[in-house]
């Protein structure tokens, strides 16, 4: 094995096995991985030195041993801050959750049924045995399954902060992997939950054949009417193909803070960032002014630029009929054309059919091949001139076109003040939540849900994401170790700094 892979291996096997470990027993595991690393340094390549050096003494003979991992022992995230909703299912039970048991509106009989089934179990491919989540285990048929809040989350001077893992184990052909936000509402029942069941925001991924999604919408209410409409972000600009393809374990998080950004992040990076002013479609706040509906446009309205000269007149010596293009007078034959041999000649070595019936079929004849007499000759038959523009030909006349003396402009109608108008500064303190729900549709079975997590405060998630799903990341990566770049340490590393933080 090359040297740097085995030290990867070692250091993200050794890693793992720190976050797991007492406290105490650190500072001799952080000695046992080489005076080299320094934890700090998040694995950078400084911490495996240059592929390029050649190793010294005895090395340059002999490879080094390779390194054995150590076994690993999953523990699940424990929430830690201020925290609204906590699930790792790492209890192997849906104790908490319910699945619906209702049935769609406007489907067919045999599909209306929220009958998909639900399972919590480990990943088919884990990489940390004892980890378990939820996982959507049927194909083709409708999903709903919701979980009641610790507490109703309102909307004021806290930023709100969703964040959950996905793994397409199975890939994804067509459906979604969405979570729902449901709206407090004295009328809301898990047991009815829907699609039509209210909710305050929708997020998460989406796919069907090449279109691929990661929704965030909330649906905003009208200060006037009180009704709802939806608001859908922009699209990111991101490329989110991999997300879906890899069959690897991905952390997806919704951002949205009290000044009305938002922010998209898969696996701790920005894909999407806006406004809930400037970049919802609809926009929430409707156009101050409209065009009247009652205004039409006037009969005698010119919306004309350009018009026909009506004082032109076509020349005496225009000519209409003149042909555009006429034989060249100047070409001469070439030298040794065949006047008199056709350019294609019956096929003399072609015999009719057995079966032909001349009754039936008509006269028999051989097919026509290209003369062999014209195969070295300029050309065969009757030898035309060839044809070129002709000079005189000017087509048919028509007026030249001047500006038109009467133009008023392209006709809008007028506008007028917009009854529905109103404006809504603060969008972000949307209807309160009390409940987190999956409703979904899918061709794809074993869709893998992990680690859900709603929160007000951004050190508290990233602790949990760190906890959950860096470790993830991190056996993931270990279990790659075809590849030396040790990237994958980077959720881990943070974890191991705050161990030793604390520690001391």
């Amino acid at each position: 094995m090359d040297q740097r892979v085995g030290l990867c291996v070692l250091l993200a096997a050794g890693l793992l096995v720190l976050t797991l470990a007492p406290v105490a027993q650190t500072e001799d595991l952080v000695d046992d991985l080489g005076d080299d690393v320094d934890v700090e340094d998040e694995l950078d390549p400084g911490l495996v030195g240059d592929e390029e050096e050649e190793p010294e003494g005895d090395l340059q003979d002999e490879a080094p041993p390779t390194p054995k991992s150590p076994p690993v022992t999953y523990k699940a995230p424990e929430p830690m801050g201020e925290h609204f909703f906590a699930e790792s299912f790492d209890r192997g039970t849906l104790d908490g959750w319910v699945v619906s048991s209702a049935k769609k509106d406007d489907a067919d009989e045999e599909i209306a049924k929220y009958d998909g089934k639900w399972a919590v179990e480990e990943m088919k491919d884990s990489k940390l045995p004892g980890d378990k989540g939820l996982v959507l285990k049927s194909r083709a048929k409708h999903h709903a399954i919701s979980a009641q809040l610790l507490r109703p989350f309102t909307f004021d001077s806290t930023p709100l902060i969703i964040q959950y893992e996905v793994n397409f184990q199975s890939g994804i052909d067509c459906g979604g992997a969405y979570v729902k936000l449901l709206t407090q509402t004295p009328e809301l029942n898990l047991d009815q939950f829907v699609d039509k069941t209210p909710y305050t925001i929708m997020f998460g991924p989406d796919k069907c054949g090449e279109d691929y999604k990661l929704h965030f919408i909330f649906r905003h209410q009208n200060p006037k009417t009180g009704e709802f409409e939806e608001k859908h972000a922009k699209k990111p600009d991101a490329d989110l193909r991999t997300y879906y393809t890899d069959k690897k374990t991905h952390l997806y998080t919704l951002v949205v803070n009290p000044d009305n950004t938002f922010e998209v992040l898969v696996d701790q990076t920005v894909v999407n960032s806006g406004s809930l002013l400037t970049d919802m479609t609809p926009p929430v706040n409707p156009p101050a002014e409209i065009e009247d509906p009652d205004d039409h446009k006037p009969e005698d309205w010119d919306e004309r630029p350009k018009i026909q000269d009506p004082d032109a007149a076509k020349p005496e010596d225009w000519d209409e009929d003149a042909p555009a293009q006429i034989p060249d007078e100047d070409a001469v034959k070439p030298d040794g054309w065949l006047d008199d041999e056709p350019e294609y000649t019956g096929d003399p070595d072609a015999v009719k059919p057995e079966d032909w019936d001349e009754d039936m079929d008509g006269e028999w004849e051989a097919p026509q091949v290209p003369n062999p007499a014209c195969e070295t000759a300029p050309g065969c038959g009757e030898w035309k001139r060839p044809m070129i523009d002709n000079p005189n030909y000017k087509g048919k006349w028509k007026p030249p076109m001047i500006d038109n003396p009467n133009y008023q402009g392209v006709w809008k109608p007028r506008k007028i003040p917009n009854p529905a108008f109103f404006e809504d500064l603060h969008p972000y303190k949307m209807t309160p939540f009390s409940a987190v729900g999956l409703e979904l549709w899918s061709m794809t079975s074993d869709i893998f849900f992990d680690n859900f997590f709603i929160t007000n405060d951004r050190n508290t998630a990233e602790r949990w994401a760190t906890d959950g799903w860096g470790l993830k990341k991190a056996a993931e990566g270990a279990a790659e170790v075809g590849g030396a770049s040790c990237t994958f340490n980077t959720g881990v590393s943070l974890r191991l700094r705050r161990i030793l933080t604390e520690k001391t």
